[in-house]
């Protein structure tokens, strides 16, 4: 399927949107020839993805690693229970429901985890980058490699019933590492497997990131800062940013989580069926607490040395380094999706 020529832009499909005056015409048409690529289809890329579909982007390339499970329903809004049923590829199962929403629009399905060996050729000819995903080593890393090539992209993230999210435009607005200089260390945050999640949290963060989306595809500056929200309790708040000199990124054009200097490494451990994952910085976990949050969502043991997690067929060992061996599989990526989700980082 080609890309949305000028003339179906202007369909009467698109008409409430093209009466929108910040769109219009010209910006309805500017859509039609944009590209964009969500890094992530769980519950913040499904909603950006539905969204941009419907708006008239014309092309769309879906990245993502995973499957469709029957715990996604509850918020990750373009899959069923027979995706679940049948394990579909969540990049696979989410053009299907897209082409059938706009069959207008061009829709590129990738399988695949995002590594320091593959991001720029997956975020090449973009025109702006959504984050769906679910670590924030994979956010350092779509960071560098946007800021590098000059393409804007829109973090995001929702745990329990918050979240936030910032527009990032290389040159002109701080970046991600000007926000945060380091990534959120493994074992210390919540994440939606620990603390749950709310579908109303990470869609309004997901409805928030296709706003700035559109301001980008448009032609129009995005609004600065980084813009808390907690559904639970009706509260908005925005942070302002300034672009830091000494940003490593932006300001030094060092990018260390591009060049593989930051980002963790994986071993598939010969004949043990298991996968090791080794953080980029050896830390102390604070595996007692980490403990205590993961007893919720499966068997624990802790006996003050090393905490054992068995869940979902598997069993996570992490040592207090945050070193973890992932039993039951020989899959990278699923030892590192596995890892995301319990140990965090």
């Amino acid at each position: 399927m080609n890309e949305t020529s000028p003339q179906q832009a202007l369909s009467p499909r698109y008409a409430k949107q093209v009466l929108f005056a910040p769109i219009g015409r010209e910006g309805q048409v500017r859509l039609a020839r944009s590209r964009a690529v969500i890094v992530g289809l769980g519950a913040l890329g499904t909603v950006s993805a539905g969204q941009l579909a419907r708006a008239g982007v014309g092309h769309l390339r879906l990245v993502d690693r995973d499957f469709v499970e029957v715990s996604n329903l509850q918020r990750q809004v373009l899959y069923d229970e027979e995706d679940a049923a049948q394990r579909l590829p969540k990049a696979v199962a989410a053009a299907t429901k897209l082409r059938a929403a706009n069959s207008e629009v061009a829709v590129e399905p990738i399988v695949a985890d995002v590594t320091v060996r593959n991001v720029e050729g997956l975020l090449a000819g973009a025109d702006v980058v959504i984050d769906g995903t679910d670590n924030w080593e994979t956010r350092f890393l779509v960071n560098d490699a946007c800021v590098k090539s000059g393409v804007p992209w829109v973090y995001g993230g929702a745990v329990g019933s918050w979240g936030c999210t910032m527009a990032i435009v290389p040159k002109k607005t701080p970046c991600l590492r000007c926000f945060l200089a380091n990534p959120v260390p493994p074992g210390v945050g919540e994440t939606c497997d620990t603390a749950g999640v709310l579908a109303a949290a990470s869609g309004t963060v997901a409805s928030l990131q296709c706003a700035q989306a559109l301001r980008l595809l448009t032609g129009q500056p995005a609004t600065a800062g980084v813009l808390y929200v907690d559904v639970w309790e009706g509260a908005f708040q925005e942070i302002a940013l300034r672009r830091r000199d000494d940003c490593p990124a932006c300001g030094e054009r060092r990018f260390e989580f591009l060049a593989g200097e930051r980002t963790s490494w994986t071993t598939v451990l010969c004949g043990r069926n298991s996968v090791q994952i080794v953080p980029a910085v050896e830390q102390t976990l604070p595996l007692s607490e980490l403990a205590r949050r993961l007893r919720l969502v499966g068997q624990v043991v802790y006996n003050g040395f090393l905490l054992s997690l068995e869940v979902e067929g598997y069993t996570l060992v992490v040592f207090p380094n945050g070193r973890t061996i992932v039993q039951g599989t020989t899959e990278e990526s699923v030892a590192r999706t596995l890892y995301a989700r319990y140990v965090g980082g």
